[in-house]
């Protein structure tokens, strides 16, 4: 019998990608990433160069804030909401770029702004937008759909709020509201993958698997590719009894962030272990192991794999 796979915490990650085409000269330099929590307070600090990733393990369902940072001052902030109820890996790039300063200034260095994709709300959409986020980690979705739904009459092209909205209806269980919202918030940001990803989870959920496979497919056309939307799609496949393209799918999502998805090597090992395919689920859990070192079911695992791969 195959073991269970169990969740751990999420990670954030993503790269940091500067644009320095417009300014000549530059010396190579490092940004501070800091990932804050909506109290404010510190939950992790990374050195990161142009072009480099950074990644925070371990997060709790949550919001947070990736604040980006050169030479002690803030560039931009980039506001996260992770959930979920099993470890899921969540990608945020940030895409800066140099520009010279206007004519007239004194400063020699060039003046850096943020070109990352996340919106910018008015001052009192962004009070409502907390006061909901505070609302949602509290567990009072009533006041949390109250004010999402002042933001997005007021705005209707705030792609994030219809997102939380939808999210929101997901957990009552009011799957019709929750994709309604979900696609408006595509309506107004065709590309935002947080949002098709969603409504591939909400249909499976209500076990519409050739509806999820039809909108993850297309939340994985979308670049960077993303490893929580090839998983689940590969978990639609599976429900749909194709587990030659479920596998493949969650290798993908594997291939793309390799520690960030250990734990479909244990989702695979099931599907293996399932169809007799005993050695194959051992090379998976050795696959696991390898990056999991300190895996709480770990002597289950060695055992598994001593008693079925090859000798």
């Amino acid at each position: 019998m195959a073991l269970a796979q169990t969740g751990g915490g999420h990670t954030l990650f993503g790269d940091l990608k500067v644009d320095e085409s417009k300014v000549s000269g530059l010396k190579p330099m490092n940004f501070e990433v800091v990932l804050r929590s909506q109290s404010g307070s510190i939950v992790g600090r990374q050195t990161v160069a142009n072009n480099g990733r950074y990644r925070f393990e371990n997060l709790t369902n949550g919001t947070y804030y990736i604040v980006v940072s050169l030479e002690n001052s803030e560039i931009t902030s980039v506001r996260m909401s992770l959930s979920g109820a099993v470890s899921t890996d969540f990608r945020q790039d940030i895409s800066l770029e140099w520009r010279p300063r206007p004519s007239g200034k004194k400063e020699e260095k060039p003046g850096v702004i943020s070109a990352a994709n996340h919106y910018a709300r008015s001052a009192p959409n962004d009070s409502r937008f907390d006061k909901a986020e505070e609302a949602i980690k509290k567990g009072d979705n009533e006041r949390a759909i109250s004010l999402l739904r002042q933001i997005v009459s007021a705005d209707p092209k705030d792609f994030e709020a219809w997102t939380e909205l939808g999210t929101v209806y997901f957990r009552e269980k009011n799957y019709a509201d929750a994709e309604k919202a979900y696609l408006q918030a595509l309506e107004a940001q065709p590309s935002f993958i947080l949002a098709l990803s969603n409504i591939g989870k909400l249909r499976m959920a209500q076990k519409d698997f050739e509806g999820a496979v039809k909108v993850l497919s297309q939340a994985i056309e979308i670049k960077p590719p993303s490893a929580d939307a090839n998983y689940f799609l590969g978990e639609a496949y599976l429900n749909l009894k194709k587990g030659s393209k479920a596998v493949a799918y969650m290798n993908e999502a594997i291939r793309i962030d390799p520690v960030g998805m250990a734990n479909v090597h244990l989702r695979l090992a099931e599907i293996y272990d399932s169809v007799g395919l005993k050695e194959m689920a051992a090379k998976e859990y050795e696959q696991f192991l390898i990056k999991k070192p300190d895996y709480p079911d770990k002597k289950k695992l060695q055992k598994y794999i001593s008693e079925n791969r090859k000798k």
